[in-house]
């Protein structure tokens, strides 16, 4: 089944990807042989933080595309279970009124 998950690497930076096989995924980020930007050593080790599994392989894409366009903070609460958060940490929605 397609995965969309989260892995927080060595640095504190998280890293969202989808794969249709999530044990073999988060070990090749582990090994420096994913995705650039968890090949650096700096980011290694990975931990998974966050997963969701789909029916179908372009869902799971989808909705990593829309998380890789999110903020720290609204990663931080999906990883957190803080759902009824999300919407309020919508992109420019944290700005004071002008």
């Amino acid at each position: 089944m397609p995965w969309t998950y989260i892995v927080e690497c060595a640095d504190g930076s998280f890293y969202v990807g989808s794969t249709t096989d999530l044990e073999r995924r988060v070990s090749q980020h582990n090994l420096g042989l994913g995705a650039a930007y968890t090949r650096l050593r700096r980011r290694r080790p990975v931990s998974l933080v966050w997963a969701a599994e789909f029916a179908r392989v372009d869902d799971a894409y989808y909705y990593e595309k829309q998380i890789q366009n999110w903020g720290r903070a609204k990663r931080l609460a999906l990883i957190e279970g803080r759902l009824g958060d999300l919407p309020a940490l919508a992109r420019g929605r944290s700005l004071p009124p002008a």
